[in-house]
């Protein structure tokens, strides 16, 4: 079996995007942590006025939970797998919604944005440190970054959970729904190598942003899954 890289990701999930969203929805709490994060952005108000980045969207989960915190808000969702996009594009959505499709790396929309919010992302990218240089520069001074992403290298407790959890259900699971056992394979070993909570806030500080703070989120993926947050700085560096 061909081990994945963060560049053929994009392409294997247009083959998983037709089953993707049964496969989530086997996951209790996957919806609702995506909405405590979404929260985590802190905006105000219904969103009215606000333009949001909703970065790694998907079939449009993340987007789905922005509008719940923020109905009223633009929203541009961006990804690049064509077929997760067809996917989200098929679903009924507010004409303040927008779907981009294009790699994180390659964007080209017109900021500024009041938030950006990125589930999932930052660890399959292949320069995750030239992309939030890229993002903080699309965010106002003083918005707000949110990461929802899965972190257990600060723990072995944790790393056992999510090596259990990968072998025990979700390559399984992923293989019987999509047919394709690499993408999920590739899931299980990407968290493994993917930075530890400390280490991710770190990157972000050493990106320039400010304030940042992370919490895991609730449920049985408690210590698995996390929402980082922080701030565009209020003046960028010269």
């Amino acid at each position: 079996m061909t081990r994945l890289t963060a560049a053929d990701v994009p392409g294997s999930f247009d083959g998983a995007a037709k089953g993707y969203d049964l496969l989530v929805g086997l996951n209790p709490g996957y919806h609702r942590a995506l909405r405590t994060s979404a929260r985590a952005l802190g905006l105000r108000g219904r969103g009215a006025g606000l333009r949001v980045l909703d970065l790694g969207c998907g079939t449009g989960a993340s987007t789905a939970a922005l509008l719940d915190v923020a109905p009223d808000a633009e929203i541009v969702a961006v990804d690049a797998s064509a077929g997760m996009l067809a996917r989200a594009r098929a679903k009924r959505w507010p004409g303040t919604v927008t779907f981009v499709h294009s790699r994180v790396e390659d964007l080209d929309v017109h900021g500024p944005f009041d938030a950006v919010f990125a589930a999932y992302l930052v660890r399959n990218l292949p320069d995750p440190d030239a992309t939030l240089h890229v993002v903080r520069g699309l965010l106002k001074p003083g918005a707000p970054l949110v990461l929802h992403e899965y972190s257990v290298r600060d723990s072995l407790l944790h790393t056992v959970i999510w090596t259990a959890m990968c072998g025990l259900v979700v390559v399984p699971a992923g293989w019987l729904l999509t047919g394709d056992r690499s993408l999920y394979t590739y899931l299980w070993r990407s968290v493994l190598r993917f930075d530890g909570a400390g280490a991710l806030r770190d990157r972000l500080r050493r990106n320039g942003f400010v304030g940042v703070r992370s919490r895991p989120v609730r449920g049985w993926q408690l210590g698995v899954v996390h929402t980082f947050a922080g701030l565009a700085p209020d003046r960028e560096r010269p």
